[in-house]
């Protein structure tokens, strides 16, 4: 699969699982799809559950220009904050050329930057940890758990990432979300979820007391481990910031399309 496939691959992926994720929060969230844009918003707190996403395939600098205008659009109509993921090789050379002066005429800052990556890496051996035992995510102190440790990790405010996951059947039912515990302690997390043929990994973070311990990589794999013995699927998708994309590579993943996110600008 060449790099322009498996950016759509990660385009379709995110859509896909990201509708089941904002519905999960709230059954008549703002799940659409428009010309070029894939809207799944919650209006949550946790910002990641409030999402357009570019999905135009080979798109040109003019048409571009059009899609971050409506995608700003959107996002000015909404009451929470959140981002436009934009996955570079979907666009023409010219266009990702353009790409910087266009999001800022469309009134979009770039906030972060992340990467899609995949591999068919299943099935992996039984992971364990020395220092770690790991609990599948079931109750509502577990959700609250997981919510914890993604908050510290990536510098949100807890209540905050607790309302996009607090009574969610996602995440306790449907997805294959494991916490890392060290002596009871929760201290990382990850989730895989099943989606057209699929293993999409998501909400992965460790406590930043407690990361290079080999802790994330751990209930990564076990997330993969105990959801592909589960289904039989053994392709894994997901979406790394920069720092987490040297874990994945561990496991077997490698990089596609670098991802920008933007936000609305000030």
């Amino acid at each position: 699969m060449d790099l322009h496939a498996q950016s759509v691959e990660s385009s379709e992926q995110l859509a896909a699982v990201w509708r089941r994720a904002v519905l999960d929060r709230d059954a008549a969230a703002d799940v659409r799809d428009l010309p070029g844009l894939a809207v799944r918003w919650a209006e949550s707190g946790f910002p990641f559950w409030n999402c357009v996403a570019l999905t135009e395939r080979g798109a040109d600098a003019e048409l571009l220009a059009r899609r971050l205008e409506g995608a700003a659009a959107v996002m000015r109509t909404k009451r929470r904050p959140g981002f436009l993921w934009l996955f570079e090789h979907l666009l023409d050379g010219p266009a990702r050329a353009a790409l910087e002066p266009a999001a800022e005429r469309a009134g979009l800052r770039h906030a972060f930057s992340g990467a899609g990556m995949a591999g068919d890496v299943l099935p992996l051996p039984e992971p364990a940890h020395p220092d770690l035992t790991f609990a599948r995510v079931r109750t509502e102190e577990q959700l609250a758990a997981y919510a914890d440790l993604n908050a510290r990790a990536y510098g949100f405010p807890s209540q905050e990432v607790r309302d996009g996951l607090h009574g969610s059947a996602l995440w306790t039912e449907g997805a294959y979300a494991y916490l890392a515990l060290r002596e009871g302690e929760p201290v990382a997390c990850a989730g895989a979820v099943e989606e057209a043929g699929r293993l999409f990994v998501a909400l992965v973070a460790t406590d930043p007391r407690w990361q290079r311990r080999g802790y994330g990589e751990a209930v990564t794999r076990k997330a993969l481990y105990e959801a592909s013995r589960a289904t039989g699927l053994t392709r894994a998708v997901l979406h790394a910031t920069e720092a987490g994309a040297p874990v994945y590579r561990r496991i077997g993943l490698a990089p596609n399309s670098p991802i920008r996110f933007y936000a609305l600008g000030d």
